[in-house]
């Protein structure tokens, strides 16, 4: 692997514009390291691209020398993909380019943007591009994978607003993907993750928005399985403007909590309200009724703000594993195994994590899209975060066992950026029907499966489907 890398690092320092990192020099250790503090790997080449021919000398470079090769945005891939040990890394972290078309609602956006490039840039001209929660997360990474967060029910997945892909295959080739060019890839790169190459633009659909009102409260242990009861219910109901997110985990020890709640079990729920402010009040209340009277808020906040509230609880660095599934409807049964396993949580920052998808996510047609399930609208992301690499084993265990517990209700189906590394045998449980479509387009593109660090969908095989 280090011949690769110094066969790598001859074809491209004389004609490469952006910065070839190797290990010992400088800007080295920062450039390696990557959100989730579980993956720690050694590249033997960081090649960060300041452009577009950066992009095709790198892919052509590595393929070429026969290396094993990581593509980084933004370094938010939970399985760690955004790196590897020995190998290469495409950085786009310098290619961060957003232009904004504010008469036609419109943007393009560079491969290695972070979400919040990308909602500084929009929100000056009053406009959103539906993303994730995270401000610090990459964008492409989001994207390919589908793209859920607070606007999904009010405007859909990130994927399903992107109208063209701009994109370095596995030749070297700047190919363009849209509903009229290379409409396969165009399907495919829609939820298909980074199975065909290096997304460099996106073209995408803006929609209005510059503020929201954001409901919170706790609902304590004794009312947790009525509530979930409640939102099961209600959500199926609830106008596209609500999206409404019940995390189960144990209270922190915060000014804001009151003390009797404090490291104990409860349902917090956070609700986000697109539409009028007093036209949301009432399912706000209704939502909110079960809840701890002191541990209830509501306020209209800008949209940069919700963008950002969440980054401080997951900050770089922390270890991070997950499961998830879907469930195409949360019985009372699970929902008691649920309220059983919040007191065995193993950290105050590990959670399950529920959301209800449906909206304008549920009024496109699966086979619009590579993106997997829609007809089952409760998606739950078993989600640890820890910080001692000696407390591994414990909480690993913890989201594995209630994992099983819970997956004979859930319906085959996963959302591949919820997937932790150690789940390739599910990715075609991902795209389930689609498979085989997928199959199709990666042998066009990628028949060398030269990008396999993803959740790879290999090329030339047909597997049977979940």
């Amino acid at each position: 692997m280090v011949e690769a890398c110094e066969e790598v690092h001859s074809a491209l320092h004389r004609r490469f514009k952006g910065d070839l990192l190797r290990p010992g020099e400088g800007g080295y250790k920062d450039a390696r390291a990557i959100w989730n503090g579980m993956v720690a790997r050694t590249p033997g080449l960081i090649a960060r691209c300041a452009d577009v021919s950066d992009v095709q000398n790198a892919v052509r470079a590595g393929s070429e020398a026969g290396i094993l090769t990581a593509v980084r945005c933004g370094g938010h891939s939970l399985a760690g993909f955004s790196t590897c040990d020995g190998g290469l890394v495409i950085d786009l972290s310098r290619m961060r380019q957003v232009t904004v078309d504010p008469s036609a609602r419109r943007a393009r956006f560079a491969g290695g943007c972070l979400l919040g490039s990308i909602d500084t840039a929009t929100q000056k001209a009053g406009l959103v591009f539906p993303s994730g929660v995270v401000s610090h997360t990459g964008a492409a990474g989001l994207v390919l994978g589908g793209g859920t967060g607070w606007l999904t029910r009010r405007f859909g997945l990130s994927c399903d607003n992107v109208e063209g892909f701009t994109l370095v295959t596995a030749d070297g080739s700047v190919v363009r993907a849209n509903a009229k060019e290379n409409p396969d890839l165009f399907w495919a790169l829609r939820g298909g993750g980074g199975n065909f190459g290096v997304v460099t633009e996106f073209e995408v659909k803006l929609h209005p928005l510059t503020a929201v009102v954001l409901a919170e409260g706790l609902c304590p242990e004794p009312r947790i399985r009525p509530l979930l009861q409640r939102w099961r219910d209600f959500m199926g109901e609830a106008p596209i403007d609500l999206k409404w997110n019940v995390d189960l985990r144990l209270a922190p020890h915060a000014e804001n909590v009151p003390m009797e709640l404090r490291g104990r079990p409860v349902a917090s729920s956070s609700l986000v309200w697109t539409g009028d402010p007093e036209a949301g009040r009432p399912y706000l209340e209704r939502a909110l009724a079960m809840c701890s009277p002191a541990s209830v808020s509501s306020k209209i906040m800008s949209f940069l703000d919700l963008q950002t509230m969440a980054d401080s609880a997951f900050p770089h660095g922390r270890r991070y594993y997950t499961k998830s599934g879907y469930f195409p409807y949360l019985d009372d049964s699970t929902i008691d195994r649920m309220v059983e396993a919040v007191a065995t949580i193993p950290s105050s920052e590990t959670q399950i994590e529920l959301a209800y998808l449906g909206g304008a996510a549920g009024q496109v047609a699966a086979s619009e899209t590579a993106f997997g399930e829609r007809s089952a609208p409760f998606i739950m992301n078993l989600l640890a975060n820890w910080s001692e690499a000696s407390a591994d084993a414990g909480h690993i265990s913890w989201i594995r066992g209630l994992f099983n517990k819970l997956r004979p209700a859930m319906k085959p189906g996963v959302y591949v950026n919820f997937m932790s590394g150690d789940e390739q045998d599910r990715v075609p449980e991902a795209y389930h029907e689609r498979w085989d479509r997928m199959v199709a387009v990666k042998s066009h593109y990628d028949p060398k499966n030269f990008f396999r660090l993803n959740q790879n969908v290999q090329p030339g095989k047909r597997e049977a489907k979940s």
